[in-house]
């Protein structure tokens, strides 16, 4: 008989930083890994090895609030005092139980976005911050 695995359901999930839970968060990008391949030659045919590792950003939306914790961050990174901490995303099952992480290892803030602003909008004031990493590890 075989066994049925259910997907994880994207909309569960939470988000610490420096193992401190942040809460809030309206939508979080993916983390991605890339080895551009690297091509070269000893005889024929020519051969393909991985190349640099590269991370993709990861952008973390929410509502903007009293806390200061996002543009505070930016702000040392302004200061040329870059502080890189760790990020880990973790989807979260319906019964509430971590389901997977991605941990994003020294992660500091390449790019924050204030709120727009519209006076005839009756949306949530959304702010976002852009990291960037040195390594991304999964975790079940």
């Amino acid at each position: 008989m075989a066994y049925v695995i259910s997907p994880f359901k994207k909309y569960n999930y939470r988000v610490t930083i420096d193992e401190t839970e942040e809460a809030g968060f309206s939508e979080v990008s993916s983390p991605d890994i890339a080895a551009d391949p690297m091509e070269y030659r000893q005889m024929n045919p020519a051969r393909k090895t991985p190349g640099i590792l590269k991370y993709s950003n990861v952008t973390l939306k929410r509502g903007t609030t009293d806390s200061p914790a996002f543009i505070n961050w930016m702000t040392e990174v302004q200061n040329n005092t870059i502080n890189r901490k760790t990020v880990v995303i973790t989807l979260v099952d319906d019964e509430g139980k971590d389901s997977a992480s991605w941990q994003l290892k020294k992660a500091w803030p390449t790019k924050y976005n204030a709120p727009d602003f519209n006076s005839t909008s009756k949306e949530v004031a959304i702010e976002s911050l852009e990291l960037v990493c040195e390594g991304i590890t999964r975790t079940m």
